[in-house]
């Protein structure tokens, strides 16, 4: 483990300004970021979106035989086309043999589609959206939203014995958009010739309508592989302007990430916003602080819920009138809007793929490597060297605020030292840096719960 020369220690006890702490500064723009950006295609993004709600239906339990309607005929064209897309993409079917149980009410094969983009390590980032939709009758999710409040819950629309697999349910939108949000990455990930050091996973689950089946089985299985996983950017319902309420908004997208305060999923989506801000200005990511909306759910969680950082991105505005329902046609979806949806994706990846993995900041025994030393007064903060890195940057912030305010790169060390800075008051975190100037997601240093022992009375 390499440490700060004694003599830099001491100086930096005896004069608190040669930190020169700065505040957070947005990040330089990268000429490639920039034209992966560009690259992405509105027209290219409408035309998906026309050919994924012209099968009619992509229920999970749909027509497998038809090549032209049903699930069948979905997921070969999102492989066909994945394919065509670029030669550089290994697209194969993650098959997963399903007995009957819940909502999935007879056997059945479901197939994941995934391409992969090989990159220089086998650390993976995950673009992903499920293809799958349905049709739940009964005015679809707006029936659902504005049914009067019982003690006795409605009977679950998908376990019907009369129900109708093969029901138009176009998913235009949900989960259309998604799904060419994903292929147009995809394609221009592959054909940008930039090399980046993560390996790109660009996934379109099914089964995510009767519960997030075809994600949980592909992160169960990461989960057994011990998969070195960064991200989860899944997108789910991202390409309508227009809210069933009559507002208007094409600015914006939310971005939903489960907490603690500063969990690494957390870490993603501020990363997500700041990446934002430099290559796609004129769209605001709105942070969403809790898992998803209520009673609503996504293949993020599926990451979530075995340790994987992920988040979901939502449109700003949704009309319930085109969800789970035979509404949900291409005349709902923005195009315009689902590009730039698409664009701040692209950001937030490609930075992210170019940089280092994040510093790991606990001993093996699971301990924050984090002291007061050597005055007792101090920030004394280590970390294990992540691959590739150059340099560090130590974050910090008041404990009480949730966005970093001061920054400090610390060169290419594995310890540094923030003199006078008590751990208790301020929350610390470090980030790896690449050298290019990429920088992972910060690791933030979190005091583990304590546990006290119980006592016992008479």
């Amino acid at each position: 483990m390499r440490r700060l020369p004694a003599l830099l220690l001491v100086a930096l006890v005896v004069n608190p300004g040669a930190l020169n702490a700065q505040d957070i500064a947005a990040p330089e723009r990268d000429p490639r970021i920039q034209k992966i950006v560009a690259s992405i295609s509105e027209e290219r993004l409408g035309t998906l979106v026309q050919k994924l709600a012209g099968f009619g239906t992509r229920n999970t339990l749909s027509d497998t035989s038809s090549a032209t309607r049903g699930i069948g005929a979905a997921r070969q064209w999102i492989f066909d086309e994945l394919q065509r897309s670029s030669p550089k993409l290994q697209v194969s079917f993650d098959v997963h043999r399903l007995a009957r149980q819940g909502r999935i009410t007879r056997n059945v094969d479901l197939r994941n589609v995934v391409a992969l983009l090989p990159g220089k390590s086998t650390r993976r980032i995950y673009v992903t959206a499920h293809y799958d939709t349905v049709n739940i009758g009964e005015k679809g999710q707006i029936g659902a939203n504005t049914r009067a409040p019982s003690t006795t819950p409605p009977p679950d629309p998908q376990l019907r014995r009369d129900q109708d697999y093969d029901v138009d349910a176009p998913g235009a939108n949900d989960n259309g958009s998604g799904t060419a949000l994903t292929m147009e990455l995809a394609r221009v990930f592959a054909e940008s010739g930039v090399e980046f050091e993560a390996t790109l996973a660009f996934v379109l689950w099914a089964g995510e309508e009767q519960g997030l089946i075809g994600a949980r089985a592909h992160a169960m299985q990461l989960f057994k592989d011990k998969a070195d996983v960064d991200a989860d950017f899944n997108n789910d319902i991202v390409g309508n302007s227009r809210g069933g309420d009559g507002t208007t908004d094409a600015e914006s997208v939310r971005v939903y990430s489960e907490g603690p305060e500063d969990s690494m999923s957390r870490s993603l989506a501020r990363y997500i916003a700041r990446t934002a801000a430099v290559y796609v200005p004129a769209h605001k990511v709105r942070l969403m602080a809790r898992q998803d909306r209520f009673s609503r759910g996504s293949d993020h969680t599926a990451f979530t819920q075995y340790g994987f950082p992920a988040v979901a991105f939502r449109e700003s505005k949704e009309d319930f009138s085109r969800q789970h329902a035979a509404t949900d046609t291409v005349d709902g979806v923005d195009v315009r809007y689902l590009a730039q949806n698409a664009r701040v994706n692209a950001a937030g990846v490609a930075a992210l793929a170019l940089a280092p993995p994040a510093p790991v900041v606990t001993t093996a025994r699971g301990q924050m490597m984090i002291g007061r030393q050597p005055s007792g007064y101090d920030a004394n903060l280590r970390w294990n060297a992540s691959p590739g890195a150059t340099a560090y940057r130590i974050y910090w912030r008041d404990a009480w605020a949730t966005e970093w305010q001061h920054s400090q790169l610390a060169g290419d060390v594995t310890e540094y030292m923030l003199p006078k800075l008590s751990i208790d008051n301020f929350i610390f975190g470090v980030a790896a840096v690449g050298p290019s100037g990429h920088e992972s997601l910060i690791r933030a240093y979190v005091p583990p719960a304590r546990r006290d022992p119980v006592v016992k009375l008479r």
